[in-house]
C-alpha cells in the first residue's frame, strides 16, 4: 500500500490562445525542458513545433467553419531542476455537453497539464531490492514550486469556464472544473460550435 500512498497528479485544466501559450510555454524554455511527442519514436519537437501543434488544435475549434481533421496534442516533458529530474505531461482533452435529450457530438476542448505526485526511491531490505513513492514536495521542493509557478501565471491570465448548453427544457449552466483565459472565451463564441449548438458563454 505504501506504493500508492503518493499517487496521482498534480493537474491544471484550461484553454488558452495560442499566443497566450507560448507565454506559457516560455517558461519551460527558461528551464531547458524538451518536448517529446508521445509516439513510438518519442519524437522531440522544438519550440516553434510545439506552438504551430497547438495552434492546428486550437484553431480546431475555434474556426467559423468546422475543419475536416481532427488534431491530438499531446507531449511529455521531462526536464531537470537542480539536477533534480522530473516529467510533467499536457495533453488535449474535452468535456461532454448535453444537446436537448442527448449528449452533443462534439466535446469542449482543454489541455490538461499534469505533474506526479510521487518520486520513486529506491530501497532495500532483507527481502531485497524494492521502490516506494515518497512526496514530490519534500524530494524534489523546486519541481513542484516550478509547477505552481505556471499553475499561477495560467490561472492570473483565465477565470474559471461557464457556459449554458440546451436541455430540452432550458439552457443548463455548465460548471466543469476548467479555466479558460477572456480571449479564448471570445474566439470560442464566435466558434463553429457555439452556432452548431447554440451555446452560451456567461460571465460575459
Amino acid at each position: 500500500m505504501n506504493r500508492l500512498k503518493h499517487s496521482g497528479f498534480y493537474k491544471l485544466k484550461f484553454l488558452i490562445t495560442p499566443e497566450e501559450f507560448k507565454d506559457v510555454l516560455q517558461l519551460f524554455v527558461q528551464k531547458q525542458a524538451r518536448f517529446h511527442r508521445t509516439n513510438y519514436d518519442q519524437t522531440e519537437h522544438d519550440q516553434a513545433q510545439v506552438c504551430e501543434a497547438y495552434q492546428t488544435y486550437y484553431q480546431y475549434f475555434t474556426k467559423q467553419e468546422k475543419p475536416d481533421y481532427y488534431p491530438f496534442f499531446v507531449y511529455s516533458i521531462p526536464l531537470s531542476i537542480n539536477n533534480k529530474k522530473s516529467g510533467f505531461f499536457v495533453r488535449n482533452e474535452s468535456i461532454r455537453f448535453p444537446d436537448q435529450r442527448q449528449w452533443a457530438e462534439d466535446e469542449w476542448p482543454y489541455l490538461m497539464l499534469s505533474l506526479p505526485k510521487g518520486v520513486q526511491i529506491d530501497a532495500e531490505d532483507e527481502k531485497g531490492k524494492y521502490y516506494i513513492y515518497e512526496d514530490l514536495r519534500e524530494h524534489q521542493p523546486l519541481t513542484y514550486a516550478f509547477f505552481d509557478e505556471v499553475a499561477t501565471h495560467i490561472k492570473k491570465m483565465t477565470k474559471p469556464l461557464r457556459f449554458s448548453a440546451h436541455t430540452v427544457d432550458a439552457l443548463q449552466e455548465q460548471k466543469p472544473s476548467v479555466r479558460i483565459s477572456e480571449n479564448a472565451a471570445n474566439d470560442m463564441v464566435n466558434s463553429w460550435m457555439f452556432k452548431k449548438y447554440k451555446l452560451v458563454m456567461n460571465g460575459k
